[in-house]
């Protein structure tokens, strides 16, 4: 069974850091597309970042110079270094991962998602 389990989120004051991870447990993922989504009160599950199976790496507009994300192929694990993090920022971060993926920013295109870990950055 594929489990994604996120860690590293926490409350953070306006302009830290944090760094997120991603375990990938139950199949190898080093062929398939790895991306962080985020999803604040009221409002749709957004594109963060993706990374590719080529090691492209693609950012959404609002995150772009601030975020990167890598993986570690031996660790299955994808990672999420945020900094300059702002109050906007604050959400449920998801990873999920996907085979078939053919729009990164599309939701339904990942095959599996992690439970989600909080991120709070305040002013």
């Amino acid at each position: 069974q594929v489990q994604l389990v996120e860690s590293g989120g926490g409350l953070v004051q306006a302009g830290g850091s944090l760094r997120l991870s991603c375990a990938a447990s139950g199949r190898t993922f080093s062929s398939y597309a790895m991306g962080w989504f985020r999803q604040a009160p009221g409002k749709e599950r957004e594109f963060v970042a993706a990374l590719i199976w080529s090691g492209s790496t693609y950012y959404g507009d609002s995150v772009k110079g601030r975020f990167t994300i890598s993986r570690d192929n031996l660790k299955n694990t994808v990672y999420l270094q945020m900094n300059s993090l702002k109050p906007e920022d604050t959400a449920v971060y998801y990873c999920a991962v996907g085979n078939t993926v053919t729009e990164l920013g599309r939701l339904n295109d990942y095959d599996f998602w992690g439970q989600g870990t909080q991120v709070t950055v305040s002013s």
